[in-house]
């Protein structure tokens, strides 16, 4: 039955709202005392030609925004007996940004799931906010009309868990909640309930999803080991490569300078591409190579990371350590500029 704005707002408000105790006769209210752009769940779901309408707006012309009012009291509807329809809530997720939700959403849609909730994140994080809403107004769903059948509906399983832990966890939630599932696609296609029968296959479903997550990560791991064995290690590329500390290595040997070496090097590839390396990556490749004395301590003699220094107080005379490492400082920056100048 299709009804009119102003027709479904009549059918609602002759109901009192549990949520904002909005009586009969008023539109519902936001928590700040304004008048709700959209009627809450519990209200409309009374109706029953409105329960597979998951928002149903408050018309212009009951002002939404403004001040809320009391209105006159109306008599209280009894609900309906009449059998309802199921009402679809649909889920759909991808691991990464890069991938698409969009074949799952036209599947969502043409399942006639009257509300679509998705997200992009990977199944190994543990609170999904938008698997979470969906569940939420599942449950909202069922407390107002416990006679009302909630399907919760997902392309295929993985998009809801990929081990048994977290399915088992699900099936026990929609189970408390007397929600069922529904799966689009799969070997395992149909609509499920989590009572009676339906938990044992709940438990199917999750010793499937488990085989299939162990599955995936032989493959993978199968992989990494055949490109390993062909030298690719996977990670980013070096920003030192093998030619570039050779080349590093033998300035080094004829006493330049650390720093000067690092200005006579150009990284090749990566998002550094064709500019100079630090000399903290300089240090590290040397260290890697196996050069010790390189690795632990500058040309000056000094480690690459001192101890903390104490610090001196206004007056305090310089040891004969301090007074050293100043000459020394001072000498190297003297040498450094008059490099630059060559």
């Amino acid at each position: 039955m299709d009804l009119t704005s102003d027709q479904a707002a009549s059918a609602v408000e002759r109901h009192e709202c549990p949520t904002c105790e909005a009586p009969p006769g008023r539109p519902c209210r936001t928590r700040a005392g304004k008048t709700a752009a959209k009627y809450h769940t519990p209200r409309f779901i009374r109706v029953p030609a409105l329960r597979e309408n998951l928002d149903v707006l408050v018309p212009v012309g009951r002002q939404p925004g403004r001040n809320w009012r009391p209105g006159p009291e109306l008599a209280v509807v009894p609900e309906s007996g009449r059998e309802a329809l199921p009402i679809r809530i649909g889920y759909a997720r991808t691991s990464t940004l890069r991938q698409e939700l969009a074949s799952q959403i036209d599947a969502l849609e043409r399942a006639c799931c009257k509300k679509i909730f998705q997200e992009k994140i990977s199944t190994r994080v543990k609170v999904r906010p938008e698997l979470a809403k969906a569940l939420k107004l599942a449950h909202e769903l069922k407390e107002v009309a416990p006679g009302q059948p909630v399907i919760l509906t997902v392309h295929e399983l993985k998009r809801l868990a990929r081990n048994a832990a977290e399915l088992m966890v699900l099936s026990a939630e929609l189970q408390a909640g007397d929600i069922q599932l529904e799966l689009l696609t799969g070997p395992l296609t149909g609509i499920y309930d989590p009572n009676g029968m339906g938990s044992m296959l709940f438990a199917v479903l999750a010793v499937a999803a488990q085989l299939d997550r162990d599955y995936i990560r032989e493959k993978t791991l199968e992989g990494q080991r055949a490109a390993a064995a062909k030298g690719n290690h996977g990670g980013r590329p070096k920003v030192i490569d093998n030619d570039m500390l050779l080349f590093a290595q033998a300035l080094k040997d004829k006493g330049t300078p650390v720093p000067g070496i690092a200005r006579k090097l150009v990284i090749k590839s990566g998002k550094n591409a064709g500019q100079h390396p630090s000399v903290a990556s300089l240090y590290r490749a040397f260290a890697e190579a196996g050069d010790a004395g390189t690795a632990t301590v500058t040309d000056d003699g000094y480690p690459i990371r001192p101890r903390p220094a104490r610090i001196r107080q206004d007056g305090e005379p310089l040891t004969a350590g301090q007074a050293d490492l100043r000459e020394r400082l001072v000498a190297q920056s003297r040498a450094e500029r008059e490099d630059g100048r060559s």
